[in-house]
């Protein structure tokens, strides 16, 4: 069902971006480091516009099904939060200043109260921003990577943004090609190296930080001498616990290595959750048993392990940023998202 919904998108479906708005904070977006992701999408979009050439752009407004608003919320961080202040003021300014200006230009955001215009933001401050315009938090379409559904995240209607983090703008060399055997050894049961950012972590450090224990490698700072990579790729098992914020970087990152990702947080809708099954290449384990961790991963099987590192590997594709962009890559999957949440459908 996937594919053929897939499929037909791919025939039909027509996004138009509005051109309002100049660079940076419009039509520019962080293309490496945490906010990958938000980047690499506008980026993608404006180059389609730049060649005047793409399955899904079109320049025809009113051929559109989903109208793009081409604003960085990363960048607008950058350049209006004055740093300290804690007042988010300027952000949700000039995103409510932006609806207004095309909603009053144009007839398209009245005529749905904006439900079939979509922003995109994997900067942690994305949700407040889009509090800038009533319309846009509560009937348009969010892509966030901070997809918390107990802090206004719909699922019914947003669109979860995975947190790829590419300090360079590519894949790290080592995660390119993970050991090409799905039974090659690793020696280490699961890994977590990250400092006690919010409740989550820091159960995790207080669980299995300077336990000696040889199965669970857990460091707050990895020592010089090891390698974060290259842990993950000797690790059965990656955890993924929650910052202050929902979304973290290191389930992308253990999908690349092939290292299963363990799913620790509370209210986070994961990314492609509607088409993807997670169970499949993942384990979810409740922060209440954090302190069981070890029983609960020495308890996968090696049948169903080899099952997960089988799902990883089917998966691995829906994650990567290309350059160009691929077919069934990230960039065409949050499409997908948005058209299935156009379409009103749950596959």
């Amino acid at each position: 069902m996937t594919h053929r919904s897939y499929m037909e998108m791919e025939k039909r479906f027509k996004v138009y971006v509005y051109e309002e708005g100049n660079p940076p904070m419009v039509h520019d977006g962080p293309c490496k480091n945490k906010y990958t992701s938000e980047g690499r999408f506008i980026q993608e979009m404006e180059q389609a516009g730049k060649k005047k050439k793409s399955g899904f752009r079109t320049w025809d407004a009113h051929r559109a099904h989903v109208y793009f608003l081409p604003f960085s919320v990363t960048w607008m961080v950058k350049y209006l939060y004055m740093p300290l202040s804690h007042d988010l003021r300027s952000l949700q300014e000039f995103v409510g200043d932006y609806v207004r200006v095309v909603s009053t230009k144009y007839p398209f955001w009245n005529r749905t109260h904006g439900a079939d215009h979509f922003m995109l933001s994997c900067h942690d401050w994305g949700p407040h921003a889009s509090r800038g315009h009533a319309q846009l938090y509560n009937t348009s379409i969010r892509v966030l990577c901070n997809a918390n559904s107990s802090e206004g995240f719909n699922p019914q209607k947003d669109v979860t943004l995975p947190e790829i983090h590419l300090y360079s703008g590519d894949i790290d060399p080592k995660l390119l090609s993970p050991p090409p055997h799905p039974a090659a050894p690793r020696p280490h049961l699961a890994f977590f190296a990250g400092g006690a950012r919010g409740p989550i972590r820091s159960s995790v450090l207080r669980h299995w930080k300077d336990r000696g224990d040889t199965d669970i490698r857990v460091y707050e700072y990895l020592p010089g001498n090891l390698d974060y990579y290259t842990l993950m790729l000797e690790s059965k098992f990656c955890l993924c616990p929650s910052g202050y914020e929902v979304a973290t970087p290191r389930t992308v990152e253990a999908i690349y290595a092939e290292c299963i990702p363990v799913i620790l947080s509370e209210n986070y809708v994961l990314p492609f959750s509607d088409v993807l099954r997670w169970e499949e290449f993942s384990v979810a384990v409740e922060v209440s048993d954090i302190g069981r961790l070890k029983e609960i991963l020495m308890g996968v099987g090696e049948e169903k392990y080899l099952r997960l590192k089988e799902g990883l590997r089917a998966v691995r594709r829906h994650f990567v940023l290309n350059q160009p962009a691929q077919r069934f890559d990230a960039f065409h999957m949050v499409l997908h998202s948005v058209w299935l949440r156009r379409l009103n459908l749950r596959l």
